[in-house]
């Protein structure tokens, strides 16, 4: 009798730290998720520095209104990664009018300023990819873990759900037309 009391008592001392490691391996990856949402804000902040930087070089030549891109990086504060996938396709559009303006003034051009400018966009812009990458592998693993089983099962006591992916927006999935 004493040995099933010990056998029974065992196997739920180990389905209890079971829960407890599983819980954990949920939590931190969840974690992990936010650090990487907070990586894109980083990501995106410093994108906002060199575009508003690349404005300031940019006034001598032409009026530009850089309220538009300030609003657009301040609305991005708590949304979700389909509202932050809007905003980027904002701050997208107003970098293509960046360089349509850029177009117009050649002596710009060849400005060492705009070009150093470019290099740190391309800097930029490959830091915000990349954050992007890591936000997106976090949250593989995360909804892996709270879709397989036997973890689903702590993963729905929980109450989690899967998480969004950051997604590119339809415009940016079609092929570019290059016309020359």
């Amino acid at each position: 009798m004493d040995t099933i009391f010990y056998v029974l008592g065992g196997i739920v001392l180990l389905l209890v730290i079971w829960f407890i490691a599983t819980r954990n391996k949920i939590v931190r990856a969840e974690v992990k998720i936010d650090e990487a949402a907070s990586g894109i804000d980083v990501a995106l902040t410093k994108r906002f520095d060199v575009l508003t930087k690349m404005l300031d070089v940019t006034k001598g030549y032409a009026k530009y209104e850089a309220e538009t891109l300030t609003r657009v990086v301040s609305l991005r504060k708590g949304m979700s990664m389909s509202e932050r996938s809007e905003a980027n396709a904002k701050m997208d559009d107003m970098l293509r009018g960046i360089n349509v303006l850029v177009e117009n003034y050649p002596d710009l051009k060849a400005s060492e300023n705009y070009k150093q400018l470019q290099l740190s966009i391309l800097d930029v812009e490959e830091h915000l990819q990349a954050s992007r990458r890591l936000y997106n592998g976090n949250v593989t693993v995360f909804n892996n873990i709270i879709v397989t089983f036997p973890s689903s099962a702590v993963a729905g006591m929980m109450g989690k759900s899967k998480k969004e992916f950051f997604e590119a927006e339809a415009k940016k999935r079609a092929d570019v037309k290059m016309d020359f």
